[in-house]
């Protein structure tokens, strides 16, 4: 899938019911992960995505920065999210809990 055709979401459409199910996809345009919603705090904003998992039975949330994701619609109008993390470095990170 080539991502440079997609367009970017504005700040308006990062809400969690845009975003919630999403797929992300790493580097090598794997599915990495899906999004399970936005952790807003009044520092920042953190995207988290389940990880590993069948179904979303099993799955292991992470929190990554909204800047280390693009959001995007693809030509079919499909929200996805595309980050520089492999599946395998998202497996270390700490489980998020809220």
């Amino acid at each position: 899938m080539d991502h440079r055709a997609h367009q970017r979401l504005d700040s308006a459409e990062i809400t969690d019911s845009i975003l919630e199910d999403a797929p992300v996809y790493g580097p090598s345009n794997e599915q990495v992960g899906r999004i399970s919603g936005l952790h807003r705090t009044a520092a920042s904003t953190g995207v988290v995505i389940d990880i590993g998992g069948f179904l979303g039975i099993g799955a292991r949330p992470v929190l990554v920065k909204l800047a280390e994701l693009d959001l995007m619609r693809d030509e079919d109008n499909k929200v996805h999210g595309v980050t520089s993390w492999t599946k395998a470095e998202l497996a270390n990170f700490p489980e998020h809990r809220s």
